[in-house]
């Protein structure tokens, strides 16, 4: 059991590596990833946007469109069992995760989404791009 347990009892051996990881933790704290990672593709006629949520079940996410704003919305709980006092390190995070993207070029009206395998798909048509209309004045 290996670095089962993060502390060392008694005499405590200095690690430079881990002592610039926990660091770096300590100075970016405040600045940690948005919790999910998105990936966004163009394919000409519509956009995807693939999150992933691992370990989220699908009635704990809420997509919503605003004034041309895409937000997504995950929310993991702590769910307490009996097995609680056994956990010696626990690294999961536990709360409320958002994301929010401009759709302003994108037909809201008709987005899709999915969600298979932790990761939730958007398919985000584009608006069609409409042509300048001209008009020729007849001058009197």
């Amino acid at each position: 059991m290996f670095n089962l347990i993060p502390y060392v009892y008694g005499r405590r051996e200095l690690d430079p590596f881990r002592e610039f990881e926990k660091l770096e933790r300590e100075m970016f704290a405040s600045r940690r990833p948005f919790g999910f990672r998105t990936d966004v593709k163009d394919l000409g006629e519509k956009y995807v946007l693939e999150a992933e949520l691992p370990g989220f079940k699908k009635e704990n996410i809420n997509v919503e469109v605003e004034d041309g704003k895409l937000t997504i919305v995950a929310e993991r709980s702590n769910e307490k069992s009996e097995s609680e006092e056994n956990i010696i390190h626990r690294e999961r995070i536990y709360g409320t995760f958002t994301r929010s993207f401009d759709v302003s070029t994108v037909q809201t009206d008709a987005i899709t989404a999915s969600f298979v395998d932790g990761i939730l798909s958007l398919d985000l048509p584009k608006k069609k791009e409409e042509e300048p209309k001209t008009r020729k004045l007849e001058i009197k």
